[in-house]
């Protein structure tokens, strides 16, 4: 039976991503005893925003905000965010300790069972430690991945393995030859073979694609 944390974080529509208890080099703030990464994994989070946002503010973070912190209220924990304070708190650090997965070529964080397609969202931080085991991210499924797809699929070579240029990646999603980057999503993520089955809905992509045109 799972334990009724990680049920009601689901229930929420959130996927628990990992966890850990923090120790004083991991910089985890208001002195918390355990901390689980929340997100979104495939389409369910992107489900239930979609039903309850505000069409006037169409900003996910304004949204995860209030979802998360209410989660956070009824279980009596804290939530904390990677978009509310400069500079951000370390979630891909914290992914590491939480045995999330691993750092792809591409430079996201490669998940063992969903691959490149989730985010975090927030952490719920808990004044009590839970007695839940360890988080094993596996074996990181890049270094057994020979041909390597995901490098080569962008069609203006905006990932080189090294880094990712942002702005040459922006400025095709502006252009008609972006068209298919912004109705599919990234074709360096669709080419890599995990969690293929956990990919972004249409919808789901192109608000995503939509966000970052207007961030960059």
């Amino acid at each position: 039976m799972e334990h009724p944390v990680l049920t009601a974080i689901r229930r929420a529509a959130f996927t628990p991503l990992g966890w850990f208890e923090p120790v004083p080099a991991d910089h985890v703030p208001h002195e918390a005893k355990f901390v689980i990464l929340i997100g979104n994994a495939g389409p369910d989070m992107f489900r239930r925003f979609a039903r309850e946002r505000d069409p006037a503010r169409d900003k996910m973070d304004d949204w995860t905000r209030e979802a998360a912190s209410r989660l956070a209220s009824d279980l009596d924990a804290r939530a904390v965010f990677p978009f509310d304070i400069d500079p951000p708190y370390p979630f891909l650090t914290w992914a590491r300790r939480a045995g999330a997965g691993h750092v792809s070529p591409l430079g996201m964080n490669i998940h063992r069972i969903y691959g490149l397609w989730h985010a975090y969202r927030a952490a719920l931080l808990f004044p009590v430690a839970f007695d839940l085991p360890p988080v094993s991210a596996g074996d990181h499924p890049c270094e057994s991945c020979e041909a390597k797809p995901c490098l080569a699929a962008c069609p203006v070579s905006a990932f080189d393995g090294a880094r990712y240029d942002v702005a040459t990646c922006a400025g095709h999603l502006k252009v008609p030859q972006g068209g298919d980057c912004m109705s599919r999503g990234c074709l360096a993520r669709h080419a890599c073979p995990v969690g293929q089955e956990h990919a972004y809905t249409p919808m789901q992509a192109q608000f995503h694609m939509r966000a970052f045109c207007a961030a960059h």
